[in-house]
């Protein structure tokens, strides 16, 4: 079996060594609420090359014109009334913040960033330093990251606030994002929690990619052992994405005349290749094996990315509890899925199916009156547990095509839940031919007059437990 988390190099230290008294001031260096962006990302780049602790303690708004890169053993806090802005000074820019080694995809170790205040300004701006990474803070191939107290109010359409990727050992605590597109945003990586959250998102409030189309994520892989605790997704009537997307993906070995589109995955003499086109909905029948081992190259009319030089075939999420969470956003909270659309097909036909395995949604409360699902499934995952949640019309439906379950089984487990709604509400759903479901509820907490209903046509729901039912 192909370790889905290869080892990954790390970064030197800083080759100047911090100041003697134990931190600098990023003022000391030239970075100022007066200066232009320019001088700015200059000063705090100088501030930033040296390595140790860094604090803005100077109060204002700081222009920021360009990307400034962050290395190893680098905390980096900003004081009391800092905000930073994007300005276009020199032209718009993707990242506030991005680690030193993405480019080079050399691991980086040991960064703090506290109390990053962004201002966007409508700068939003789509542009690859490294393909795939859209973050306006942005981190690839990083171990043991802290992000704390961060804030951003007016996040645009293209970039994600927080986005990481091929990561171990992550904190990201005391977050406010609002705004258009995804608050956190992760790729493939191990061991994370997401805390103390507040999201207005018009997209995805969190997104849990291990799977994405072309330009979503600059790595594919399993996302494993993570915690995302007392978040919340506040009330927008604009929503369009999820509170949390869990996007699985599988893909084949390339094959003369295959035929594949925007942002398919074919794994070629142990390499992972991606199309990059546009999402137009055209077909590209491939002929010329991919090979190159860096960039991009144009066979056959394809323009095919050399995403990663570790072969992985497939990749999900397991292993993660979600606790503490209030849904007040009028839309399906969690969606365990594949894509299949003209921006991304994650499920390659044929490939050999992820199995999603073992999540938890504990003290999960829906303050919402709409009938939307807390949960939406359409690919294969062992076991769902709920636990000690308040839950009104809000069903569980497994959709999609029969192949893409892959006659699977889930179970799912109800422990302690109370059932707000009154009358009779359809409790799980199953549209999927030959999808087999067990349902067991124990401890259950129903309204009076409360019927569970479950809509099963192809009669492969079992049920289990202490909730009044009707099976249909």
């Amino acid at each position: 079996m192909i370790d889905a988390h290869p080892p990954m190099t790390t970064t030197p230290g800083p080759t100047t060594p911090p100041s003697s008294i134990g931190w600098i001031d990023a003022r000391d260096y030239g970075f100022s609420p007066d200066a232009d962006g320019i001088a700015n990302a200059e000063a705090l780049q100088r501030a930033l090359d040296r390595g140790g602790t860094i604090i803005v303690s100077q109060p204002g708004t700081y222009d920021m014109a360009r990307t400034v890169y962050v290395g190893s053993h680098t905390s980096l806090t900003f004081g009391a009334g800092v905000w930073m802005r994007k300005t276009t000074q020199v032209g718009p820019f993707s990242h506030v913040l991005l680690n030193r080694g993405a480019m080079s995809k050399t691991c980086d170790e040991a960064i703090a960033i506290h109390g990053l205040r962004l201002i966007i300004n409508e700068v939003d701006f789509c542009t690859h330093e490294v393909f795939g990474l859209r973050g306006q803070l942005a981190f690839f191939h990083v171990h043991d990251l802290t992000v704390t107290g961060f804030r951003c109010y007016d996040l645009g359409r293209m970039q994600y606030a927080i986005h990481i990727c091929s990561f171990e050992d992550i904190r990201l605590d005391d977050l406010i994002i609002h705004g258009k597109k995804d608050g956190v945003h992760l790729g493939r990586g191990k061991r994370f929690t997401i805390s103390n959250g507040v999201f207005r998102t018009l997209d995805d409030a969190i997104a849990l990619n291990a799977h994405d189309y072309d330009t979503g994520n600059p790595e594919l892989g399993w996302i494993e052992h993570g915690v995302i605790e007392n978040c919340h997704d506040l009330y927008d009537a604009n929503t369009k994405g999820y509170f949390c997307r869990i996007l699985a993906g599988a893909w084949r070995d390339w094959e003369a005349g295959m035929e594949v589109q925007k942002s398919d995955t074919v794994v070629s003499n142990g390499r992972l290749y991606r199309v990059r086109a546009e999402p137009d909905g055209t077909k590209y029948r491939s002929l010329t094996q991919p090979l190159h081992e860096r960039g991009a190259q144009m066979l056959d009319g394809i323009n095919w990315h050399m995403l990663q030089d570790h072969a992985v075939y497939n990749a999900g999420v397991r292993h993660v509890v979600f606790r503490d969470i209030t849904l007040a956003s009028p839309r399906t909270a969690f969606s365990i899925h594949f894509d299949k659309d003209r921006y991304s097909r994650s499920y390659y036909p044929g490939a050999v199916l992820p199995q999603q395995e073992d999540l938890l949604l504990d003290h999960v409360t829906v303050v919402h009156d709409q009938p939307l699902p807390l949960l939406s499934i359409n690919t294969p995952v062992d076991a769902v547990t709920i636990s000690h949640s308040r839950l009104a019309d809000n069903r569980i439906q497994f959709r999609g095509e029969p192949e893409m379950h892959g006659g699977l089984p889930t179970q799912i487990n109800l422990i302690g839940c109370t059932f707000i709604q009154p009358g009779e509400t359809v409790l799980l759903q199953n549209d999927v031919v030959g999808k087999r479901v067990t349902l067991r509820a124990v401890g259950s907490l129903p309204r009076d007059g409360f019927a569970a209903r479950i809509v099963d046509p192809s009669g492969n729901v079992t049920v289990h437990g202490d909730l009044p039912l009707k099976i249909d």
